[in-house]
């Protein structure tokens, strides 16, 4: 039988770990990831979140392991996403809970997925149940990163069930922060924040300047993907406040696909421009890199750069959908441009300065083009290009 972990005298991890996941809505998850569900012990044994439908046996065993599933009363979804209330319908049936917390709009999702009446009770920012022997008290989240997220936080104990947020796509058997390798978790850290958090970047700094007004002092952060925050919780709510503000560096991506070679060219000249005017560059090839290293290259960077093959009169494929992914992620404060060869119509590459603009981008020069093979000249004005994107930027950073 699986066994749960731990996490304090009254709180038990008893959620799920994914060693095969590889990308979970198009963001690669090459870590993996877990599904953390907590089960909190009291006169009334609370259940907070559940895992992924797949994973319940293993949520279950995990349960045992502490209580018959039959002793829990209570059950807290922070948040409806499938992968945390997959298997809510059939913990439900395997408990029998006296009452099952909700936000309003937690209600609203879960009875859309389901389809049927789970007698869900709804809560909002404020409200507490006494579990006997602690509080719970609610705190809404809405836009964190859905509509339906809210916080539990377990009183006396000091400890927060942040579902979402604070989280990483990082499968793990060491379950806390002080047991994780620091050259790995930082980066799946960030890459989570800039895949999944990013577009709600307002939102996190207001929130986290409402949980300051309240006072509240989590002694531990209990996200539900990645370890538990027990030894420096601060630590990530730190990253988050920085990587909220977004504030470029003096850094600059390249984001390109090529053919037969000539929009490489014209990126690697780019970079030596950029370069050249003391600017960190990033060339990343969508024939080689999936979107959300791209998204998570952006998180600090200033500019991004954009180039693309023309094929059937359409900018590559690779290349719209990196772009339609970065367009969701809404990522501030960029300055921008783009590039790309053609055969007999070039019109298209400059629906990539449109899509930039779209996407907020300042852009800083008109776009590059080559028919075919870029020659002498061409590859100048790239390499002009990117000393002119340097220069904006260290303007901009100024």
């Amino acid at each position: 039988m699986m066994q749960a972990v731990k996490i304090s005298d009254k709180v038990y991890w008893v959620g799920a770990i994914d060693w095969n996941l590889r990308d979970f809505h198009g963001y690669a998850t090459r870590r993996g990831t877990t599904y953390n569900a907590y089960l909190v012990l009291g006169e009334k044994p609370t259940l907070v979140d559940t895992v992924k439908k797949e994973f319940y046996d293993e949520m279950m065993q995990r349960i045992k392991s502490v209580i018959d599933p039959k002793k829990i009363q209570i059950i807290i979804s922070n948040h409806s996403e499938l992968d945390h209330s997959g298997a809510l319908a059939q913990t439900l049936e395997a408990t029998e809970p006296d009452e099952v917390y909700v936000s309003a709009m937690g209600q609203k999702n879960l009875t859309a997925h389901f389809h049927r009446d789970l007698k869900l009770k709804i809560v909002k920012t404020g409200d507490k149940i006494d579990i006997g022997g602690d509080i719970i008290s609610f705190l809404e989240a809405r836009m964190l990163h859905w509509p339906d997220s809210m916080f539990s936080y377990l009183e006396n104990e000091k400890i927060l069930f942040s579902n979402d947020v604070f989280g990483m796509h990082l499968a793990t058997d060491k379950l806390f922060d002080d047991e994780n390798d620091e050259h790995v978790w930082p980066t799946e850290a960030e890459k989570y924040y800039a895949n999944i958090v990013l577009p709600y970047s307002d939102i996190v700094l207001r929130f986290l300047e409402q949980v300051k007004k309240m006072g509240l002092t989590p002694k531990v952060i209990a996200p539900d993907h990645g370890f538990v925050w027990r030894k420096n919780p601060t630590k990530i709510v730190n990253l988050y406040t920085q990587w909220a503000t977004q504030k470029p560096t003096n850094k600059a991506v390249i984001v390109y696909d090529t053919m037969w070679g000539s929009s490489e060219k014209m990126a690697r000249q780019i970079a030596d421009g950029l370069s050249s005017g003391g600017t960190r560059v990033r060339i990343l090839s969508m024939h080689h890199n999936d979107r959300s290293e791209v998204a998570l290259a952006l998180l600090d960077s200033a500019a991004l750069i954009v180039g693309t093959p023309v094929l059937n009169s359409q900018i590559f494929p690779a290349m719209a959908d990196v772009l339609c992914y970065l367009k969701g992620l809404k990522k501030k404060n960029l300055l921008g441009a783009a590039f790309g060869s053609y055969g007999w119509n070039g019109a298209p590459i400059d629906v990539l300065t449109k899509t930039l603009e779209e996407m907020g981008v300042q852009i800083v020069c008109p776009a590059v083009k080559s028919m075919f093979v870029p020659d002498e000249q061409t590859s100048e004005k790239c390499r002009e290009m990117g000393v002119q994107i340097s220069r904006a930027i260290k303007e901009k950073i100024q």
